[in-house]
């Protein structure tokens, strides 16, 4: 037990993990007081729409783009933006909650940059899987990219259970509860496959946990050596 009388009884969280929460916040907030006309005028209204239009990865653009081999920084940059902008208050809320939950597990563990590769490399990867599909709806909000953060926390059971000598595959569980409850719901209430995106997500922040933890992927192969 800590003899320190005045350490907090709550580990704080990882200040990128903060940055990561306050700014997908910060964007839906002003969403919503420019909707509500308390910020920017008239034209503050359409501020979601416009940024939908601007930052989110529209349906076809990735076919249309290797089609005509036109490949400009104004699109590419949509396979990074679109995890910051939601199509509602509810949508942002869920992706922050599991930024900051499984965001804090990992940022205990990985560094700062690893976080940032992790959550972004999930992203892009997300998205690219995706648009092979070529699906008219686009792709928009974080999910993918907290998948990603899901395949880290993912890695960082694993290795402990096989640390452990226990079952490594019951790291699994979360993602296998996760995409059951999507197929639920999409059985019952329909939807599109960006669950495509989330599972591409999920495998990213799993693999690039081999290269990003600390010790590499060195320090992996010897903890399941050891087992």
């Amino acid at each position: 037990m800590s003899s320190d009388p005045n350490a907090s009884p709550v580990n704080p969280l990882p200040p990128v993990v903060v940055a990561l929460a306050a700014l997908i916040f910060g964007i839906e907030v002003l969403f919503n007081l420019g909707a509500r006309g308390l910020l920017g005028g008239a034209e503050a209204v359409g501020w979601r729409l416009s940024a939908l239009e601007t930052y989110a990865v529209p349906g076809g653009l990735q076919n249309w783009m290797l089609e005509t081999g036109r490949f400009s920084g104004d699109n590419l940059i949509r396979y990074v933006t679109y995890s910051f902008v939601h199509v509602s208050f509810t949508h942002m809320l869920f992706v922050v909650v599991f930024v900051l939950a499984l965001g804090k597990m990992v940022g205990e563990v990985f560094r700062a940059w690893a976080v940032l590769a992790v959550f972004f490399g999930a992203s892009i990867v997300g998205a690219i899987v995706y648009g092979l599909l070529n699906e008219r709806a686009g792709l928009i909000g974080g999910y993918p990219a907290v998948y990603g953060l899901i395949g880290a926390f993912t890695f960082l059971l694993w290795v402990n259970l096989a640390a452990h000598g226990a079952n490594k595959y019951r790291a699994f569980t979360l993602i296998a509860f996760l995409l059951g409850i999507q197929l639920i719901f999409g059985l019952f209430f329909g939807g599109g496959k960006d669950w495509v995106a989330d599972v591409a997500g999920f495998a990213t922040g799993f693999g690039l946990s081999f290269f990003v933890c600390p010790g590499g992927w060195s320090h992996v192969m010897a903890v399941l050596r050891r087992r």
